[in-house]
């Protein structure tokens, strides 16, 4: 029998909601993951179909469309696809764009994008990361120059991820050049039908082959100064640093699904599989690694279960925050390791779950800030 591994947060509510989003992802992401990988995208209308159901920005109040519950609604959604590894639709950042606008834009930007975000008409993406800038923010290149009554944009994005299917797109600018963080701005860009905005190719990943990661280009786009988040120019820096914690945690949350979804998936495989004429999971090595990844499994859950309850009742800082994101991160990368070998050649075909979660496990050490940042982010609290 499987080791079960309860939520110490749900209650009744979260599992009807829960039963909600299985039901939408088993019946409607499913089916089309493998055509999605194929493409490298999901396509807009499932973006649609998951607003129609309420699964998007569900923490969102319902005075701007959202669902109105809480970080829980959203990890539900997340455990659910990370357990498949379904990456395509990457609701998570469509959520992160929506607490940008709910935290800091003005009553006008939330009332304008936030319903539209909610029903899926609105796929939304964030544009910070450059050719020559990551992690490091305050390297961006990109100018937002103030023209009349509005800010003309020049530059170019990659690694962007809904870049392709994005209809809404806050771009990580630069409005004061001769300062550092404080010459930092977020721009709003609608981009249907925008003059200079260009979507470069799918970028060919080792992983998430289903999500649409792209290069932006901004070639003199226009936007009116009513698309300056929050309404003053040089606020950018603290509103990418004030929702670290929400975009951390969330990681932290797919890796301790995801690390689940693979034990459940080589605990099945061990006890099907024969070899030398019994269950490969009757051999002692199995049966210890098991042992091993049941009891990570198990550990990840029971501190990001925590992290959840905290960020739902204001505790989480970024230090907090920061932890869970690399170690649960890390540790997803070494269990799913350990669970590919037990299928052997088998892991490695793509037609098996494990072998997409081998590759789609990678990144979670990079994006939201890579391992390295994250352990400079700790020490420094130390």
């Amino acid at each position: 029998m499987a080791i079960e591994f309860p939520r110490s947060w749900m209650n009744e509510e979260l599992t009807m909601y829960r039963d909600t989003v299985v039901r939408f992802v088993e019946n409607e992401m499913v089916p089309g993951d493998e055509a999605a990988r194929q493409r490298g995208h999901v396509g807009r209308e499932i973006w649609r179909r998951a607003g129609e159901l309420g699964l998007l920005c569900a923490d969102i109040p319902e005075a701007y469309g959202g669902g109105g519950g809480d970080f829980r609604h959203e990890a539900v959604f997340y455990e659910e696809m990370a357990r498949r590894s379904l990456t395509g639709m990457a609701a998570s950042v469509h959520s992160i764009v929506a607490h940008y606008l709910l935290n800091h834009g003005t009553e006008a930007q939330k009332q304008r994008y936030l319903p539209r975000m909610a029903r899926g008409e609105l796929v939304g993406a964030i544009a910070m990361t450059e050719p020559g800038a990551g992690s490091d923010l305050q390297g961006v290149r990109t100018r937002a120059e103030r023209q009349g009554d509005g800010y003309v944009i020049n530059g170019a994005k990659t690694f962007i991820t809904n870049g392709y299917l994005a209809g809404l797109v806050l771009v990580v600018a630069k409005t004061d050049p001769a300062q550092k963080a404080k010459g930092m701005s977020i721009l709003i860009v609608e981009t249907e039908d925008r003059p200079g905005y260009q979507v470069g190719k799918v970028l060919d990943k080792i992983g998430l082959k289903a999500q649409d990661t792209s290069e932006l280009f901004f070639d003199n786009v226009r936007v009116g100064a009513d698309c300056l988040l929050g309404g003053e120019e040089g606020k950018g820096f603290y509103q990418l640093m004030s929702d670290l914690p929400y975009e951390r945690l969330i990681i932290g949350v797919t890796a301790a699904a995801a690390m689940e979804g693979a034990y459940e998936a080589t605990l099945q495989y061990t006890r099907e599989r024969e070899a030398f004429g019994q269950p490969i999971g009757q051999f002692q090595n199995t049966r210890f690694k098991l042992a091993e990844i049941a009891t990570h499994v198990t550990v990840a859950r029971a501190y990001i279960d925590r992290c959840v309850e905290d960020i739902v009742a204001g505790r989480l800082d970024t230090v907090g925050a920061s932890m869970a994101k690399m170690w649960a991160s890390e540790l997803q990368n070494r269990v799913i390791d350990e669970c590919l070998q037990l299928f052997g050649g088998y892991g490695y075909m793509n037609e098996y779950l494990i072998g997409r979660m081998y590759v789609d496990a990678r990144i979670q050490r990079i994006y939201g800030g890579t391992s390295e940042i994250m352990k400079e982010v700790i020490s420094r609290a130390l």
